[in-house]
């Protein structure tokens, strides 16, 4: 019969399978395209789309490199009430603690598990950023993007900035974080302006960098 002809067949992928074992031997990061690349350098001619049905046949799926591993983007939409941008490009002051600026940053790292795997593994900083001089006069980090670490770091920047002499201004993105009540209300209860823009500004990043010696 048709079915136990079928079973009692060869595998004819078998010497195929036996390479692309090798290939994920060595490279254990390696997906179905860096395999397939591997593969033409050795001289071996298969179809892209074959290495990666072997692949899920095998379960070689590399895990490590999923959506998780995509940067960050705290901007949720709108979900409570959105500040006037009240800084207006005006990134420098001659008044210290007077430009407070702030914006969760992601950092990734990497860590082999028990079957030799590269897991990504991440880290979010909360750090609050002087525009007088780029130093950050608090932070706090966290394992996942946390109201928590935010509103921790936000009360320290306010304590350590209450010797300005003028009305501060604390300026951020559009992130779900910074349209909570709770982070607002401590701004009004304190006095200081809350600036938002509808997304970090590429000048306060870089002060960032320096900031931490990167």
């Amino acid at each position: 019969m048709y079915w136990q002809k079928r079973f009692n067949r060869t595998n004819p992928d078998r010497n195929l399978e036996k390479n692309i074992l090798d290939i994920r031997d060595k490279h254990k990061d390696f997906g179905y395209r860096r395999i397939h690349a591997v593969l033409r350098k050795e001289g071996i001619n298969v179809n892209k789309k074959k290495v990666q049905r072997i692949i899920q046949k095998l379960g070689l799926q590399v895990t490590s490199y999923t959506r998780k591993s995509r940067r960050y983007n705290s901007y949720k939409g709108k979900v409570g009430r959105i500040a006037p941008n009240r800084i207006h490009r005006r990134f420098h002051t001659t008044i210290p603690h007077q430009k407070i600026t702030t914006d969760t940053t992601e950092f990734k790292y990497y860590e082999i598990d028990e079957k030799g795997r590269m897991i990504i593994k991440k880290l979010y900083l909360d750090p609050f950023l002087d525009m007088f001089n780029g130093e950050i006069i608090s932070y706090a980090i966290s394992k996942t993007p946390s109201a928590g670490s935010i509103l921790s770091a936000q009360k320290k920047a306010i304590k350590i900035t209450s010797d300005c002499p003028y009305r501060r201004t604390f300026h951020s993105d559009r992130g779900w974080a910074y349209q909570m009540s709770l982070y607002s209300c401590e701004l009004k209860e304190n006095k200081i302006f809350k600036a938002c823009l509808a997304r970090v500004t590429v000048m306060t990043i870089p002060l960032w960098k320096i900031s931490l010696d990167f």
